[in-house]
């Protein structure tokens, strides 16, 4: 199913509505769930989803 593939920093960031930048800041500063596939990050859709609305995106 298309749906539940690994999304690339590129793609969550355009999911998301943001900077790259800001994934990769997220993922060191705010524990967004990523996973290291060989020297690339990738990200579970279901997952991101889950972490924004717990607030994992929000400032402060």
């Amino acid at each position: 199913m298309i749906e539940d593939r690994w999304l690339s920093v590129e793609e969550i960031a355009a999911y998301l509505g943001v900077k790259r930048d800001t994934v990769y800041k997220w993922i060191e500063r705010k524990a967004m769930p990523a996973h290291k596939v060989g020297r690339l990050w990738k990200f579970r859709r279901d997952e991101v989803d889950q972490w924004v609305r717990h607030g994992g995106a929000s400032e402060g």
